[in-house]
């Protein structure tokens, strides 16, 4: 069968229109999911752990009956022990790259704390004023990790090893076990991290405990991770009583390419986000239409190689397209108008072409640098913004699990020059106190 992928035009008439088409992408407001999250929060929020465990046995298929409420939701703490053994019991293959990529993603972040100053600052001025900014880590972080159809260890590494490096204090996890069934990998993972605490909960109830806390679950300060769409709803409903890293839309990747990489190898990249659901956008620029061919001839060729081919096949009919640009100046002016999660640029000399984009949520430059190797071990965070926010956001990282403090000390000689601006803009805005407060520390009052 073969597979319609749009084609598209970079220099037709009707192009904007059909990139606009492509792109859009809004969450779903689903007026019964809302409902359902809006409810469960609030049930949470005012009975704590017997909500939780009540959820839980509804929605994972649970069967932990409550003697006390708090007692039976302890119930679901996985403790250190266990996370330790799951490490333990892992095949040797297996634990070697969980340690590999869990240490490259402690170097990236370690470096980029350093980089972005994580110590924070001071300078002194003439007059003896001292002004700086102090860092200082969150105290308690929330984890939601997906479970269910399936586990992901590697987001486990990519949102606790980055707390940990910003000193967050205690880290708690959470992640549904659907019929009690545990993720050997994803609790190696958090042993690997150094997450503190996991507890076998999931969906819009666990992030109700995390947001309020319970009689068992300690309220958190950020909530980070992906989730279902009940989650997202919930993380957005939370936020302001928490923080929350992103509400994350489906997976993206933006492949540029001059025709020199091998065709097998850009289909299967393509593939590569089409296989994480039907919603998934996979989009190629190349200034060569006969390229463009080959690259069809290989998707139609591999797909039936794949075990996920239906999930690929949807998500490219729906959402791929090949967009023929004339040159490749013209393929960075459009990859800035996506701004896509991950942009590949697979050219001859990729470095040359960074300079010119300027929104995209990671760069992987040279036809060696598969996306796949950003998702699990290249070091730098794989949590990244969707749905065209990289234009204003960022990778998850160091500072999202910080926060930072102005130090303002100023000198008896710098308060003769300062409050007289100060009372000057007061007396401006009618804020006479703000002037008063100023003009008593005059020397000459």
């Amino acid at each position: 069968m073969s597979l319609a992928i749009a084609q598209l035009d970079a220099n037709s008439p009707d192009f904007q229109g059909k990139l606009s088409t492509l792109l859009a992408y809004e969450a779903s407001e689903d007026a019964a999911i809302e409902t359902t999250v809006r409810d469960i929060l609030a049930d949470v929020e005012q009975r704590g752990d017997a909500a939780v465990l009540e959820y839980s046995n509804r929605f994972d298929r649970l069967h932990h009956r409550p003697q006390g409420a708090a007692e039976s939701l302890a119930s679901l703490e996985i403790g250190q022990d266990e996370l330790q053994q799951a490490l333990s019991a892992l095949p040797s293959v297996q634990r070697a790259a969980l340690e590999q990529a869990a240490e490259r993603i402690r170097l990236y972040h370690t470096r980029q704390k350093q980089e972005c100053g994580g110590d924070g600052f001071e300078y002194t001025e003439a007059d003896g004023t001292v002004l700086g900014q102090k860092i200082t880590p969150l105290d308690r972080v929330g984890i939601y990790v997906p479970g269910g159809k399936a586990a992901y260890p590697s987001s486990v590494l990519m949102n606790a090893v980055p707390a940990k490096v910003a000193g967050v204090a205690e880290i708690i996890m959470v992640v549904p076990t659907p019929d009690g069934v545990k993720n050997q990998l994803v609790l190696a993972a958090a042993a690997l991290a150094g997450v503190d605490r996991v507890f076998a909960i999931g969906g819009a109830q666990a992030v109700a405990a995390l947001a309020y806390g319970t009689q068992t679950v300690p309220q958190v300060d950020k909530i980070v991770g992906p989730g279902n769409a009940y989650v997202a709803a919930a993380k957005r409903r939370v936020f302001g009583k928490v923080g929350i890293d992103m509400i994350a839309g489906p997976s993206e990747i933006l492949v540029i390419c001059d025709g020199s990489t091998a065709p097998d190898w850009i289909a299967m990249d393509l593939f590569s986000q089409a296989e994480h659901d039907e919603m998934a956008q996979s989009i190629l620029l190349c200034p060569d239409a006969e390229y463009l061919k080959q690259v069809q001839a290989s998707i139609e060729r591999l797909l039936p190689t794949m075990p996920r081919q239906e999930v690929i096949r949807t998500s490219l009919s729906k959402r791929g397209a090949f967009i023929k640009v004339r040159d490749l100046d013209q393929a960075c002016e459009i990859a800035n108008q996506i701004a896509a999660e991950h942009l590949e640029i697979s050219c001859q000399n990729a470095a040359a072409l960074v300079a010119q984009i300027r929104h995209a949520g990671a760069i992987f430059i040279g036809r060696f640098s598969s996306e796949a190797l950003g998702d699990y071990c290249a070091g730098p965070n794989h949590v990244l913004p969707t749905s065209r926010t990289a234009r204003f956001s960022s990778p998850l990282g160091v500072y999202d699990f910080q926060k930072r403090s102005s130090l303002i000390q100023i000198s008896q000689a710098g308060a003769q020059t300062l409050g007289r601006v100060a009372s000057v803009l007061a007396h401006g805005e009618g804020l006479q106190a703000h002037a008063r407060s100023a003009e008593m520390r005059l020397e000459q009052a």
